[in-house]
């Protein structure tokens, strides 16, 4: 055991780890008894790859580079493949991220494109596609660019020919739906085929504050007959919704304060827990519908558990396992559940649980340590109070190496991790990046503040108008309460976060003098900006709701906005920024910069090529990486060995 400084143990964690275990498997489906997924590959550019495991248990990826199995709809992106088993062989539809152009794929043959390409603006994008061989078409989201502006976009549910005839020709695309509101998910058809379900709504409202869930006739020729409103609206929240064996409804609304589960409209499962969450991508799914009436779900309170569902009894039976968390995706094929879960000590795997036996087993993307588990981080689940009492939850991990301690008295540094959304949650699961400071010496603090989900919608509500301040003072609370307590050294606490938690990032050294650096990593900087035409229709009227109405009150855009408040920060920063970044564009970087230029403030600037919202290529996680982990040592004094140096301008 060797007694040495806090952040400066030696760790086999290295940055090019931790970026090739970046990323996990999403979007589970089945094509007929196989097991189909998408998952990452940071070593390729970070492109997504479909994986399909055979029904004799092996494995392998579909489509080679530079195929990218990726959906731009609403930039997040959504479901971007289905398929189904035909005597012949798999038939699939995918959506290639290069183009976004919708491709039939059969193994043994090249994929062929079923969409055309649109000049205008972004293009035509598709999302949650369904196949539906009786009409020889896919039924799927269909988002069309009207001109060059972000927000020039229409949505709605079309049917694209399996035949190739839309390949050239946008008119052979047959529209379902109006476009009479600005976003929808993919239809759900009854098993009767009589009736469609679909998800809702309109600016100003997130998916989060409230949707509607529509139902639609089907007619013999797949048309959509009388669409009308069964639940939901402006402040009733549908996550979900889908049909079950029988006929009858299901959907996921949060009109108690929790998304619980309903079966034509009455409740199968009231608990204040939630079966559902936010919206980020169109075709989430919290919950299945078996054959037998039962239903998989994914629900929890902080965390989340996979289970199943009697409707009749209301009981739920948890998988046994060691996964502590669940990805909001899920299929379902006779008696069979495959999701994606994660724990603490395993990343997200893919997970089979036959409901007969109650078995679960992993049957993708097993977790291999890459390293001895010893050095991964021990978390411990939190609860602080801050301003006013209120209840912060948090995940902290202390430093950990089973081959180093400190010396006698010494007290870590702590690095104060806030999540993007902001309606989002940090899950307690492995990930490497945070192992990449706990093994030497570093510790971390991921606080799931005011407006996070998980907690029902009372907590979710907090952040409302509040953004830049409950998030700031939550994250603040726990980094002081640990320094209170003796957990970390009050002089050397840092903040960093990406998206919505780069805003909390830079807000926090705006505003406080709690820490003593940041990262600040591809965020929102100038709410004024940014809420007038600066990022993708989907969240560009989020603001209203964050903040207030901008034509209501201007002045508190221009109070909370760190490129506004560019004077108060006077400790070092690092900013990371993606320059194809379409929801938190670089010029929002930019302007930052400018005003804090001659300000002889220490700081770093790193842009990067080809990368968007959120990093996907290993050599920019690793370069991201390892120039915090500088930051970190040249304002802490740490001496981390074999580190390169990040230049700090001033």
């Amino acid at each position: 055991m060797q007694r040495l400084p806090y952040g400066s143990w030696p760790s086999p964690i290295d940055a090019e780890l931790a970026a090739a275990h970046d990323g996990h498997p999403e979007y589970v489906g089945f094509v007929g008894d196989e097991a189909w997924w998408t998952e990452p590959r940071p070593g390729e550019g970070g492109r997504r790859t479909l994986v399909r495991r055979r029904a004799d248990g092996g494995e392998e990826s579909v489509l080679p580079a530079p195929w990218n199995v990726r959906s731009r709809v609403i930039e997040y992106g959504g479901q971007p493949w289905a398929g189904v088993a035909r005597h012949t062989g798999p038939l699939v539809v995918f959506v290639n991220f290069a183009d976004q152009r919708l491709y039939r794929y059969e193994p043994g043959s090249e994929p062929r494109p079923l969409t055309p390409v649109s000049p205008v603006g972004g293009g035509l994008r598709w999302a949650d596609p369904q196949v539906r061989l009786e009409h020889g078409e896919v039924w799927c989201v269909l988002e069309e660019f009207t001109g060059d502006g972000p927000t020039d976009v229409r949505r709605a549910l079309a049917a694209v020919p399996l035949d190739g005839s839309a390949a050239q020709e946008r008119d052979a695309v047959r529209e379902l739906t109006d476009d009479r509101h600005r976003f929808v998910t993919g239809p759900r058809l009854s098993p009767d085929g009589r009736r469609v379900a679909w998800l809702a709504w309109d600016h100003p409202r997130m998916p989060w504050d409230g949707t509607e869930l529509i139902v639609a006739d089907v007619g013999p020729d797949g048309t959509f007959d009388d669409p009308r409103t069964v639940a939901g609206g402006p402040d009733e929240s549908i996550a979900q919704a889908d049909w079950a064996a029988d006929g009858s409804l299901l959907y996921a609304s949060d009109r108690t304060g929790w998304w619980n589960l309903y079966r034509d409209h009455a409740p199968v499962c009231p608990r204040e827990e939630e079966f559902g969450g936010p919206l980020w991508k169109i075709g989430h799914r919290w919950f299945a519908p078996l054959d037998s009436g039962l239903v998989a779900v994914v629900h929890g309170r902080g965390a989340t558990a996979l289970g199943v569902l009697d409707p009749e009894t209301g009981e739920v039976v948890d998988a046994a396992g060691p996964w502590t968390e669940f990805a909001p995706t899920l299929a379902v094929h006779g008696e069979r559940v495959v999701a994606v879960g994660a724990s603490p000590r395993s990343a997200y795997e893919v997970v089979e649980l036959d409901t007969r036996t109650g078995r679960a087993r992993v049957i993708g993307a097993e977790h291999d340590d890459a390293v001895d588990p010893a050095y991964c981080p021990e978390p411990q689940i939190r609860t602080f109070t801050g301003p006013d009492g209120r209840d912060i939850h948090a995940h902290i991990y202390p430093p950990h190496n089973p081959g180093c301690v400190a010396p006698g008295g010494e007290l870590p540094p702590y690095v104060v991790w806030a999540h993007g959304g902001p309606t989002g949650h940090a899950p307690l699961v492995l990930d490497l990046a945070i192992a990449y400071f706990t093994s030497r010496g570093i510790g971390v603090a991921e606080v799931n503040y005011g407006g996070s989900t998980g907690y029902g919608r009372e907590y979710r509500d907090r952040l409302r108008e509040q953004w830049g301040v409950v998030d700031v003072e939550d994250c603040a609370a726990v980094a002081l309460a640990l320094a209170d307590e003796g957990t970390a050294d009050r002089h050397r606490l840092a903040i960093r976060g990406g998206s919505a938690g780069g805003w909390t990032a830079a807000a926090s050294l705006a505003t406080t003098d709690v820490y003593a650096c940041g990262t600040i990593i591809y965020p929102v900087l100038d709410l004024a900006g940014w809420g007038a035409g600066e990022t993708h229709d989907f969240e560009s009227q989020y603001l209203e709701t964050l903040v207030g109405p901008l034509a209501e009150v201007p002045g508190r855009y221009a109070q909370r906005s760190p490129v506004e408040h560019a004077d108060r920060i006077t400790v070092p920063f690092l900013l990371l920024q993606g320059l194809d970044d379409v929801i938190c564009p670089p010029a929002q970087c930019e302007r930052f910069l400018a005003r804090m230029a001659g300000r002889q403030v220490p700081h770093a600037y790193l842009a990067f090529e080809g990368e968007g919202h959120g990093f996907r290529k290993a050599e920019t996680m690793t370069r991201a990486l390892e120039s915090e982990l500088s930051l970190y040592a040249q304002v802490f004094g740490l001496h981390p060995p074999g580190i390169p140096t990040l230049e700090l301008v001033r």
